[in-house]
This record gives C-alpha cells, structure tokens and sequence, in this order.
C-alpha cells in the first residue's frame, strides 16, 4: 500500500488529519515489522518490504473501524516522551501537559521528591514527569489489569493494581509530595456525547466521573491528607463548571486549594496542598 492510498482510505473514512495520520500508522508498520525480521539487517529486503504492507493494512483497517490513532499505532508522543499504549487504554490529551508541568515543577523544588500517579492508566504522566525530574521517586496505579500492564511496560517497577489508594504500598502513607490524580470526570449524563474513540474504545472507568463528575475526585481528596507528606499537593484535572464544587471538596478535607488554568491547553488543574 502506497502513502497516496493510505491518505486516501483514511480521508475516505473521515480521518481529518489523513496526511499526518498515514505518516504516523507508516512509522509504526515499519517499526512492528522489524521486529518479525531480523533486526539487525541493514538492507530493506523485498520480505521486510511485504511483512510492512501486511501490517499497514491491518493498521489502517482498525483505524478506518475508528480504532484511536494512539491505539492503532502502539504509541503516544506525550509532553516530550513517547508512551506505549494497548488497545483498551485511556489515551494521552494534550490538555494533560498542565497536570505534569505543575507536578514537574512541584517535584524539582522538594529535596527528595515522591510521586505517586493514581488512575495511571498508561503511566503517561508519571513518565513524563520523571522525564523532567529524573530524580524522583515514582508509583503509579490503577483499578484495571489492562492500564498496570500497559504502564509497566512504560514504567517498570512499581505499578500497582487496586482501588486508589487501596493499590498503594503502605510504605507510602505520610510521604507523598505529589499526588498525581487524573481520575475519570466525565459527568455519567455527558458520556454518549463523548467522541466515539473515547466512548466505544476507552474503558469506562477512566472516564465516567458520576453524576457530577466529581465523584473519583471526593474519594481522592477524603482520602489525601493521610498518603501525603507535609505540604504535600494534589493535582487533579477538572472542568470549569467543577471548579467551586471541587474546590469546597478540598476546603472540606483540611487542604488548601486553588484553581489553575491554561488557555491555550483548554485545561484546568485543582490543586490541594496539606
């Protein structure tokens, strides 16, 4: 299969961004199919050629089925790191970048910093803040088995399985200087107007925040002044018409909190400081 056919199928099937798309669903039947070859070859034989087209044919099926690009390619390029994702596992948004800088800028002032990344899905922000701050010390969780496999292949160690903090390490009560929350806060009434990558390709979990989205988020905040350190600040994504319910869930677990917001990223960020 040729780029100019690639364009072509994916345009056919409504892809937007058809060029940059094709370049990216390329790359990455090149790259699986390195890996059904011998690696070290340095000539692109006529066989690597074939494997290539197989594999770009089966790519560009799944993403004309409307099978998330991230999903469908194995990867997300993420605030300056490239996350491996599997089919099934919440994707990246743009709009995250403002979670991780604050968490990145939070982390580089602390002398001895811990992270934790809670409803980690694939450990993109846990990732990319250690990117940044390469020094700290990372966990990460998540309730569903397909997200901690996905984020242990991000990772490495110390992804956990379980129901918020029940995943943590006990260890970890009282220490914690950034809690990274991303929990699901879509309000349950809002889920069938979610794009249909998001609705039928994303579990539910990491999207369906109760009826006001908010629910994830209390159990969070009721539960943060035991795990973190003294100063220690939590970091949840929200939106605008969550702000003052957000924020009087915090006042009302002893934290103190603030709204922070990017334009630009269309993001906003609860912070909650014991």
């Amino acid at each position: 299969m040729t780029r100019e056919e690639t364009i072509l199928r994916l345009r056919t099937a409504g892809c937007v961004f058809a060029e940059d798309e094709a370049a990216v669903l390329i790359e990455a039947a090149a790259a699986k199919a390195r890996t059904q070859t011998d690696p070290t070859a340095t000539a692109r034989t006529e066989t690597d050629a074939g494997t290539t087209n197989v594999i770009l044919e089966r790519l560009v099926e799944r993403r004309c089925a409307g099978e998330p690009l991230e999903q469908v390619a194995g990867y997300a390029d993420f605030c300056g790191v490239r996350v491996r994702l599997r089919p099934g596992v919440f994707v990246p948004r743009v709009r995250s970048e403002l979670l991780v800088r604050l968490a990145a800028t939070e982390a580089g002032r602390q002398e001895d910093p811990l992270v934790v990344d809670l409803c980690c899905g694939s450990g993109a922000l846990g990732l990319a803040v250690r990117h940044a701050v390469p020094r700290i010390t990372l966990h990460a969780a998540d309730l569903d088995p397909v997200a901690v496999a996905c984020a242990r292949d991000n990772l490495g160690g110390h992804v956990h399985q379980g129901d918020l903090f029940d995943a943590l390490p006990p260890d970890l009560t009282g220490r914690i200087t950034v809690l990274l929350a991303n929990v699901p806060y879509v309000a349950t009434r809002h889920l069938p107007f979610l794009p249909a990558e998001a609705r039928d390709h994303e579990p539910r979990t990491a999207l369906d925040g109760g009826d006001d989205g908010l629910t994830v988020l209390r159990a969070v905040l009721a539960g943060a002044r035991r795990w973190l350190a003294p100063g220690g600040l939590v970091l949840s994504e929200i939106t605008e018409a969550q702000a003052g319910a957000a924020i009087a869930a915090a006042d009302g677990n002893g934290l103190t909190s603030a709204v922070v917001s990017d334009d630009d990223l269309d993001a906003r960020v609860i912070t909650a400081r014991r």
